[in-house]
């Protein structure tokens, strides 16, 4: 298979089970285009986590980061990463431990944003002066899909207002796209009042904050998926998927490499370690979609 998607044999793969993997990339070019959706993170999945040794901003970051927010309101967002970021990658907790913390700190940050009185005409500033970044070969990767008719699902626990206008300012928001996630909701003038629910976080990205939207039912059809994420919390976002028939996990180990590598290769498929490309995921469109 690496002669038809070279990208797998790149430093930055590990897969613990090569032939099955095979398989299913296999499988999903026999089913062809048509069968075909692709699910998918957003924040360090579609957007890079690191350039030139420095975190890249997640679309939470972005508005923490921006002038519209409070000196005090950046300390007290700061406050909160620092405490519930280790507990979110901790590989020793269990889910069960985490989400009602994770719940916990989008409240409060949601909680400290309303507080700023953000305005919904500073968003697009806020986006074009921050250092957001898409993965190298995004470009490639959006328009594949859409020049096929490939449904993308974004799936993201950070604010969709802002990831929003990340695509749409690189040209990319075409109408293939599909996106979940925590939108603001802001009054006649303009002004953030609270967000819209239900809260979305890490661990809770499967059917239960879907419903009502029937998004995977109006597909029914598209029993192949190709799903892209970078926590084990990602691995549920297929679960509305009425029939599988293929699913390959491509998971980002971004963080933490070491020490998280087993847990990622139990649950992901493919394993892109500190890749901050979109090579291996535009390599195996190529090979499904090309005729």
């Amino acid at each position: 298979l690496c002669l038809q998607v070279p990208e797998l044999e790149k430093a930055t793969v590990r897969i613990r089970q090569p032939e099955r993997v095979r398989g299913i990339i296999r499988s999903l070019r026999e089913q062809g285009v048509a069968k075909l959706q692709v699910i998918s993170d957003f924040d360090m999945t579609l957007s890079r986590f690191g350039c030139n040794g420095r975190r890249c901003p997640t679309s939470h970051n972005i508005l923490d980061n921006s002038h519209v927010i409070s000196e005090d309101g950046k300390k007290k967002l700061k406050d909160l990463l620092h405490y519930y970021y280790p507990i979110e990658i901790d590989p020793n907790r269990t889910l069960e431990e985490k989400r009602p913390l994770m719940v916990e700190w989008w409240t409060k940050a949601h909680e400290l944003l309303v507080q700023q009185k953000i305005h919904k005409d500073d968003i697009a500033q806020i986006v074009r002066e921050s250092e957001a970044m898409l993965r190298d070969g995004f470009k490639e990767f959006f328009d594949q899909l859409h020049k096929n008719n490939v449904p993308l699902f974004i799936f993201s626990a950070g604010v969709g207002d802002i990831l929003e206008e990340i695509i749409r300012q690189a040209n990319v928001f075409y109408s293939n796209v599909s996106v979940v996630s925590n939108y603001m909701d802001f009054n006649d003038d303009g002004v953030l009042t609270h967000f819209k629910g239900p809260l979305i976080h890490t661990y809770n990205k499967n059917n239960s904050v879907l419903q009502g939207t029937g998004y995977f039912q109006q597909l029914s059809t598209r029993t192949s998926i190709i799903l892209l994420g970078d926590s084990i919390g990602d691995l549920t976002m297929a679960d509305g998927v009425p029939s599988v028939e293929n699913i390959l996990k491509i998971g980002f180990l971004n963080d933490k490499v070491e020490e998280r590598r087993g847990k990622y290769l139990d649950s992901y498929d493919i394993v892109l370690e500190s890749d901050e490309t979109l090579d291996v995921v535009n390599g195996i469109l190529r090979y499904i979609l090309t005729e």
